[in-house]
């Protein structure tokens, strides 16, 4: 056990914080109309290795976090199609945008949910994740991504690769 987990949560946990933290540096170039290619490049991969990892934790029947992750891996692999084999030509620029977008809400929906339920203070404040604390900070997080989905495609066109 390390840091109260185990070796694969652990793996899983860091790839999800990558996935995030260059998940906004992808969409900061969004908004500004820059690829920041590397950074999309490592935001795919540990994104879709959060997803994927996410599957092989042990489970009894159909849950929201496989909904997630089916969901996750839908979008993952339209920006995939879009950017790498489509070049973002014509309407693949927007289903680039859109699905990255997306996918980096996904994460960051997760992130919220798990931070209500293992963080203590935000536990005591929405212990079943139903309570207005833990809506308000979700329907917040849905705001913030709308207008940047939003900001990004009026701003996102870039020079052919």
């Amino acid at each position: 056990m390390i840091l109260g987990m185990t070796p694969f949560t652990l793996f899983h946990v860091i790839l999800s914080l990558i996935g995030i933290v260059s998940g906004l540096i992808v969409l900061s170039g969004l908004l500004g109309s820059d690829r920041k290619e590397g950074w999309t490049l490592v935001f795919l991969i540990t994104t879709v290795g959060t997803s994927v990892t996410g599957f092989l934790f042990p489970f009894a029947g159909f849950t929201p976090a496989i909904g997630v992750g089916i969901i996750s891996m839908i979008f993952l692999i339209a920006a995939i199609v879009a950017l790498y084999v489509c070049r973002l030509a014509g309407a693949w620029r927007w289903i680039y945008v859109v699905s990255a977008v997306v996918s980096l809400h996904l994460n960051v929906f997760v992130l919220v949910v798990q931070s209500f339920q293992k963080i203590p203070a935000l536990n005591a404040l929405a212990p079943t994740g139903s309570e207005p604390p833990f809506a308000i900070v979700q329907s917040i997080v849905l705001v913030l991504f709308i207008i940047a989905g939003f900001l990004s495609l009026r701003r996102f066109y870039p020079l052919a690769a």
